[in-house]
Formats: structure tokens, C-alpha cells, sequence
């Protein structure tokens, strides 16, 4: 049931995320008077609509995305040929320039079909370039703000779990069973022979001052397996131990992401861990982190969906780095389960982290500068733009309306490949899931 609970609350978070993305669009678009006759937060059947105005807003079948139909997205061609010519032209075309061509002409026509007579000067073609920036931007805008007031909430309102230089708990054997006891003959850890017990506080390690688990940690590995002096602070009193730390054999984490295995101290402790709140002015360098990374996927998205495909078809390892809906629902509810001994607070602190990060994903992703995303909008805006600052440069006419409808073969192309992308992943997260460790 647990597992459920997290599937729903994220599948539920996507859906305000996107109907608030889109929200971002519908909004800057009225305000600057283009008619938009309908709004709508999924695809395919309509389940419910109701007109306000001139907009119908709605919800359908299948949740998996949203959109604003603004009337006027593509000016008119600026040569107009009349009805026979443009037939005939069809005619002579063929294979994919001719496809191409007519597609562009389709797109154009449907376009230019929506407007009605009271609709002049309401054409999203129309609107100047920074107001056509601010309509497409306005949806991947919202999705990144959402993504900064949902890591503020989970790092200063919630906070992090932090290991402290308090004892949680003492391990008796160096090499204790999975259930925690220790097998006939085990050697006592050092722990255990030095007179550790749960609730001390580590007040130094070998005569340095520890504050937190990470000053513990440095100390041990510091002192290598020599006899060192501890000081701990129990019930109100200072009390001095001498522990000998044992060598055993761990995986290293070098920063470079190798692992080897080395020798390396231990003692067996476990500390306490407190849930610490960090304060607003940590959230933008978290945020800022948390973009660079998404960024970095997203560059590398072509040949991470080849390393996806290799560990579906063959025996490569599938990157966790790029997950489909299943895969992200899979996370959910597996982090909801895993941490319902930790309370809600826990479990309400990973559904969050998880929106946080889709929401950030849709921001980048949806700045891609291809068609259909925002992004590929945006870039039409842009080259509109620049094309009539330049013209202006040098004394030029007006070149007009950029004829964003000849980008609709592309939008096709790319339509197929994003279906092809999340056909890859929605296989790929049923036979080779990410797995939690």
C-alpha cells in the first residue's frame, strides 16, 4: 500500500506541474489579447471541459502532457497562390521535399482557418518578438520556479538527514551477521572492547576537536590502526576511551568515481542521525547544482538512450540517470516504502525531492531549441527577431513574419523520435529497472 501511496503523490504532483506549465503559457498570452480556445492538462479523450469566456478548459484521458491552443501560431505564406495553382503544384511534387512542402502548407492553411473576423491583431504571429519570448518562456519559467520552491521547502523547511558525532549504537563484532549478531568466534569490534555506548558524544578524536560525524570519520582514518585516545561526552561528564581500530577491507569512492578496495581503520560505531534544515542561502547554489547536472543528461541524452538501448538488447548496465514514467513511478514508490520506518516527514521529503527534479527536467528538456518543445518557439522568436534588428542595421525593409511553418517536418520528425524515446524507456524500465541500493 505504501508503495502506491508514493506512486500516486508524484503522478499526482506531475499532473499540477504540467497543468501550472501550462498555465505559464495561457496567462502571458491572454494578457497580451490572443485568443485561446481551449486549455487543456492531457492528451486524447476529453473526461471533462467547461467553457469560460472565450477559453475551453478541460481535462483528458491521458496524462501525460498538456496544451494551450493559441489561433494564429503561423503567418500567412507571403506569396499566396491561388487554389488550382497550389493543387497542381501538389501534384508535380513528390517523394520527401514534396511531403515536406505539403505538410508546411497544411500546417499554414489549419492555422490561418482558426482565425475569425473579430481575430485581427490577435494572432500569436503577431505579437512582437519579446512578447512571443515571454508566452513561450512563461511554461518552462513556471516549472523552474516550482523546482525552487520545492528544494526550499525540503532543504530549510525539512532539511537533510545529517550523521552527528553522537553514538546511535555500538556493533559488538567486527563482522556481525545481517540481523546484527555475531557468529561463534567473531572478534569484538573496537567499539565494544574500547567502552563505547549508545548516547556518547564525541567531543575530540586523538586530541582533535570533532563537531561533526565527517571530523569523526577523518580522525579514525587519520589514526590508522594505533591505539588513540577519545573523549566522550556522557551524562554530563567528560569520559577519556582508548580504542584500537582494526583493518579491514573496503570499496574506495576515489573523485573521479573508480572504486578500489583498500585497507582501511574501523571501530564500529554507528552515529545518530537528525534531520537539519539548511538556510534559504544554501537553496540557489542546491538549485544551481541541481540544473548543471540536468543540463549535462540533457546534452548527453543521444548517447545515454545508445547505452539504454545496449542494456535492453544486450548485457550493457542501464543508466539510472535517465528514467521514463515508469520508471520515475518504480522510484517513488519504492523511496515511499523504504523510508516509512523514518516516518512521514521522510517519506513526504522524497516525494518532494522527486518532484523538484521533474520539474526541473521539464524546464531543460522543454528549452531544447527544436520544435514542438518551447524551446524550438522560442528559437523561432529569436531568429524573427535578430533578422529584423539586422535589417535595421542596414537600412533594409522590414523582412516580416518569420515562416515558422516551414519547422513542421521537423516538428513531425521530432514527434517520432520523442514517441521512439519513450517506447525505449517505458521497455527499458520493465525488463532493466533502476534499482535502489
Amino acid at each position: 500500500m505504501t508503495f502506491w501511496i508514493g506512486v500516486l503523490a508524484v503522478a499526482l504532483g506531475l499532473v499540477i506541474s504540467i497543468a501550472l506549465h501550462e498555465i505559464g503559457h495561457l496567462v502571458p498570452a491572454k494578457k497580451f489579447g490572443v485568443r485561446v480556445p481551449q486549455y487543456f492538462v492531457g492528451f486524447g479523450p476529453t473526461i471533462w471541459s467547461r467553457t469560460r469566456g472565450e477559453t475551453e478548459y478541460g481535462v483528458k484521458a491521458i496524462p501525460l502532457g498538456g496544451f494551450v491552443r493559441m489561433v494564429g501560431m503561423f503567418p500567412p505564406a507571403k506569396r499566396e497562390l491561388s487554389e488550382d495553382a497550389a493543387a497542381e503544384a501538389r501534384l508535380r511534387r513528390r517523394g520527401i521535399v514534396g511531403w515536406a512542402k505539403e505538410v508546411t502548407e497544411e500546417a499554414r492553411a489549419a492555422s490561418l482557418e482558426e482565425l475569425e473576423p473579430g481575430d485581427k491583431g490577435r494572432a500569436f504571429y503577431q505579437l512582437s518578438m519579446p512578447k512571443k519570448l515571454t508566452v513561450m518562456f512563461g511554461g518552462p519559467f513556471v516549472n523552474l520556479v516550482l523546482s525552487f520552491i520545492l528544494f526550499a521547502i525540503v532543504v530549510s523547511g525539512i532539511g537533510f538527514n545529517v550523521a552527528t558525532s553522537t553514538v546511535d549504537s555500538v556493533v559488538e563484532c567486527v563482522e556481525p551477521t545481517s540481523d546484527g549478531a555475531c557468529a561463534a568466534g567473531s572478534a569484538p569490534a573496537p567499539s565494544a572492547e574500547a567502552g563505547f555506548q549508545p548516547g556518547d558524544v564525541i567531543v575530540s578524536w586523538g586530541g582533535v576537536a570533532t563537531e561533526s560525524w565527517s571530523d569523526v570519520t577523518a580522525g579514525i582514518l587519520a589514526g590508522g590502526d594505533q591505539p588513540t585516545e577519545v573523549v566522550v561526552e556522557r551524562d554530563g561528564a567528560e569520559v577519556t576511551l582508548t580504542v584500537t581500530p582494526t583493518l579491514i577491507e573496503r570499496e574506495v569512492r576515489a573523485e573521479d568515481g573508480t572504486t578500489t578496495v583498500q585497507e582501511v581503520p574501523y571501530v564500529g560505531i554507528i552515529s545518530a542521525v537528525v534531520r537539519q534544515p539548511e538556510p534559504l542561502t544554501a537553496v540557489p547554489g542546491i538549485v544551481g547544482e541541481q540544473l548543471s547536472a540536468t543540463v549535462g543528461v540533457v546534452l548527453t541524452l543521444p548517447q545515454r538512450l545508445v547505452s539504454i538501448g545496449q542494456a535492453v538488447f544486450g548485457s550493457g548496465e542501464r543508466d539510472p540517470n535517465v528514467i521514463g514514467i515508469i520508471g520515475i513511478g518504480r522510484v517513488a514508490g519504492d523511496l515511499t516504502e523504504a523510508s516509512a520506518d523514518n516516518g512521514f516527514v521522510a517519506q513526504l521529503a522524497n516525494i518532494l525531492v522527486i518532484l523538484a527534479s521533474l520539474n526541473m527536467a521539464l524546464f531543460v528538456f522543454n528549452m531544447i531549441p527544436l520544435p514542438p518543445l518551447d524551446g524550438g518557439h522560442i528559437a523561432g522568436a529569436l531568429f524573427e527577431g535578430s533578422r529584423r534588428q539586422v535589417a535595421r542595421w542596414r537600412d533594409r525593409p522590414n523582412p516580416g513574419y518569420a515562416d515558422t511553418a516551414k519547422l513542421m517536418p521537423l516538428t513531425y520528425a521530432m514527434v517520432f523520435l520523442f514517441l521512439g524515446m519513450g517506447l525505449l524507456l517505458a521497455v527499458a524500465d520493465i525488463v532493466r529497472p533502476v534499482v535502489l541500493t
